[in-house]
């Protein structure tokens, strides 16, 4: 009912109200007219209706802005007015010191001449000043290289098998133009020459940097090319008849063993990489790697492993700076060290490396006098590339030991040296040749490569030359050629071998390094003399032993050669010391000798199927008697004095930067702290 009632009365009326607004209501104030003060307000608004929380948010976030700010200014301010003030200073010095510039200032030390310091001994410059630092040599792939390597690199290793053709078909331009693009290794200028210490540390590695005054490459000439060739031709033969022995038998096209850890391809590991032959060495290294094991129970001698293992794996170090010859040296140096525990620290002459034992020879106690004084440049490194002193510290005291010794004439030494009692014996007999020859020739190079501050090894050096004068010089007839001859018990022998003309050589380098002048003038007399024992001998091919003329003979030359001494091993001495009388003289005879002495090993020394081989008779040339075998040094330590003798990049291995152990291993001569 109720329903029905209130639909009858109708729709609800609606009201309604009517605004009228005049212009100024519209625009008048109060309304929305984009004005200044009308956004303040409505920013504040909207800034009131903020949560408390939110306001600080913004609030921190404008103060954060703000300090950042104010830091900012404060470090912009401080770099613009120091760079404002090094401007002025340039501008002053240029005004004070016309044409100084100060671009890059002390990005690097100054590096210093290692040989700074002479004493009371005057500095002879017989060699250019060292350049400035360049890059190693050796395969791309095994170090930093600075732009530019990898494109040389292709380009000598190219230009080497180009050239390499036209020497075997000797049609070789004298024009060709191979680039060397590696150099030797630089020394770092914070390495010090004192004693290393105990404490083990990281191998330091051979810096890589290339000067940016970098002179242009040297080309490799002919004779250079000549060398490589016969390098190839003798690694041939090892490769396929003898690889990782230790001796190559080329006539046999087999091979000898003497301690079983691959001789020739440790030495020759050097040789490759100054010559740059990237392929070769890469191969070597790969043996190095996985097939070089020391822990074995062999006998080696203490002298021979340590000129020619150690020091090959130091020096390729250095050459190449890849690590795993460094980490084969600490392993070799570490296996010999039982050689030194001996009653008077005179070391045994062998080891057993895997046993750690050592003894002397079965026949005898006694060490010679030249092998226990000729592993110290090896040992000194070893200490300092790994901060392990007691490799200096056992040859430094056998060097003390023997510098403090009686039984010596004038600074000569007897031969043999007593390993119980540490007493030299078989006294009166002195030599220059086999047993005693690198005695002296590391106490020149020891002092040398310690920076030229062990002052006991240069007095003995000193000592023994001026002995040498006085007991063992004598003139030849009748071309009266200066030799080095024996001394036994007084009596005088005009017996020389060939191991002597390593003195020329010596005595040059030491003259370069500021001692006598009368040096280098003895050195000038007994080069002609080692050059002669090959020119008056039907092969052109020096003896082992020759016995010079005292005296004036119808039809008798100066060089006189006995039945047992006439053997060739196809030795390095000669040669070593024509590189040495060239790069300080410049005089081309001495290139030119060593250029005959490479061809008559060639017309009488050289395999047809690969390799060079000793002969017993240089004086019949139709038949020499090859001997059937190839001793490691001829590719470690005679065709690198070669290439060596025939370059005119005095860079190539720096003598201001380098020193060669006994087996032709370059090792670095340590820069002044």
């Amino acid at each position: 009912m109720y329903s029905g009632a209130t639909a009858a009365a109708g729709p609800p009326r609606r009201d309604f109200i009517s605004v009228t607004l005049g212009p100024e209501e519209v625009i008048g104030v109060g309304g929305y007219n984009n004005s200044k003060a009308w956004r303040r307000r409505s920013c504040w608004r909207k800034w009131k209706q903020l949560s408390r929380l939110q306001r600080s948010v913004i609030l921190f976030l404008f103060a954060f802005l703000a300090v950042c700010g104010v830091i900012s200014y404060t470090i912009m301010g401080e770099a613009w007015k120091s760079i404002t003030n090094k401007s002025l200073d340039e501008q002053r010095t240029e005004r004070e010191i016309p044409g100084l510039k100060l671009a890059n200032p002390a990005v690097l030390p100054a590096p210093q001449k290692a040989d700074a310091n002479h004493g009371e001994y005057p500095e002879l410059s017989l060699q250019k000043p060292p350049k400035p630092p360049h890059v190693h040599r050796g395969p791309s792939n095994l170090q930093i290289k600075a732009p530019r390597r990898d494109m040389r690199l292709k380009t000598r290793h190219d230009t080497i098998r180009a050239v390499e053709e036209l020497v075997e078909a000797d049609k070789v331009e004298k024009t060709e133009k191979s680039i060397i693009s590696w150099r030797g290794a630089v020394i770092e200028p914070d390495q010090s020459t004192e004693p290393p210490s105990s404490k083990i540390k990281e191998p330091e590695k051979p810096s890589s940097v290339e000067g940016e005054d970098q002179k242009e490459p040297v080309p490799i000439n002919e004779r250079q090319m000549a060398v490589i060739e016969a390098f190839r031709h003798a690694w041939k033969g090892y490769k396929d008849f003898a690889w990782g022995h230790d001796e190559l038998k080329p006539l046999s096209k087999s091979y000898s063993e003497w301690f079983g850890l691959g001789l020739t391809l440790i030495d020759a590991l050097d040789t490759m990489w100054i010559f740059g032959l990237k392929e070769e060495f890469e191969e070597a290294r790969k043996w190095v790697a996985n097939d070089l094991v020391f822990d074995k129970n062999v006998d080696v001698n203490l002298f021979e492993s340590t000129i020619r293992i150690l020091g090959g794996l130091l020096s390729t170090y250095h050459l190449s700076g890849d690590s795993l010859f460094l980490e084969k040296a600490k392993d070799i140096g570490n296996r010999l060290m039982p050689a030194f525990r001996t009653p008077s620290k005179i070391p045994y002459s062998d080891v057993n490396i895997g046993r750690g034992t050592a003894h002397p020879p079965r026949w005898t106690s006694d060490s010679t006098v030249a092998e226990v004084t000729s592993i110290q440049l090896e040992f000194r490194e070893l200490s300092r590339l790994t901060g392990d002193e007691k490799f200096q510290k056992a040859v430094d005291e056998v060097m003390k030991h023997v510098h403090s010794l009686s039984g010596k004439n004038d600074g000569l030494v007897p031969m043999f040296i007593n390993t119980n009692s540490g007493q030299f014996t078989h006294l009166g007999v002195y030599t220059l040749g086999a047993r005693a020859d690198s005695y002296y020739e590391y106490l020149l190079k020891q002092w040398i490569q310690g920076g030229k501050k062990e002052n006991e090894l240069l007095e003995d050096y000193m000592r023994a030359i001026e002995g040498v004068k006085k007991h063992l010089l004598q003139r030849s007839e009748p071309k009266k050629l200066t030799f080095v001859g024996e001394l036994a018990h007084g009596h005088f022998s005009a017996k020389m071998d060939h191991l002597v003309c390593f003195l020329p050589g010596t005595l040059a380098l030491g003259a370069h390094n500021g001692l006598s002048a009368d040096h280098m003038k003895l050195a000038e007399a007994l080069i002609e003399t080692c050059y002669q024992m090959y020119a008056q001998v039907e092969t052109g091919l020096s003896p082992e032993i020759v016995h010079f003329n005292l005296r004036a003979q119808k039809g008798h030359k100066d060089v006189e050669i006995k039945p047992a001494d006439r053997h060739n091993l196809l030795r390095p001495e000669t040669v070593e010391s024509l590189f040495y009388m060239y790069r300080f003289t410049g005089d081309k005879k001495y290139q030119d000798w060593g250029w005959e002495i490479l061809q008559n090993f060639n017309r009488y020394t050289r395999v047809p199927t690969g390799g060079y081989t000793s002969i017993n008779n240089v004086q019949n040339p139709s038949n020499p008697e090859p001997r059937d075998k190839m001793e490691s040094f001829f590719l470690g330590e005679t065709l690198k004095y070669m290439f060596l003798l025939f370059s005119d990049d005095i860079d190539l291995i720096n003598l201001d930067k380098y020193v060669f152990n006994t087996e032709a291993h370059p090792l670095p001569i340590w820069a002044p702290s």
